[in-house]
């Protein structure tokens, strides 16, 4: 087989506790209620394949996002700035 095509040996878990997908399926309340405490990695076979999480935590992901674009943004508007012209407020009066 392709060595590009072969799964990684070790799997890299964000997060504070794994729980199996067979046991996601026989208690996902219990699940969900941990993970209102801290992240919990879904696990199939030994391989992450969804990760749980508390809405606050969401929240802060998708403000982390918004700040990102937002420096993006910023960023752009700097460099559009560098090459206007100087204007003085009695020329436009």
């Amino acid at each position: 087989m392709n060595a590009l095509l072969k799964p990684p040996v070790i799997e890299e878990v964000l997060a504070n506790a794994c729980v199996g997908i067979s046991t996601l399926k026989a208690n996902p309340a219990a699940v969900i209620a941990e993970a209102q405490n801290r992240q919990v990695a879904i696990l199939n076979r030994n391989r992450p394949v969804a990760y749980v999480v508390s809405p606050s935590v969401w929240e802060a992901v998708m403000d982390m996002l918004e700040e990102r674009e937002d420096a993006g943004l910023l960023d752009a508007r700097l460099d559009a700035l560098a090459s206007a012209l100087p204007v003085k407020l009695e020329d436009l009066v």
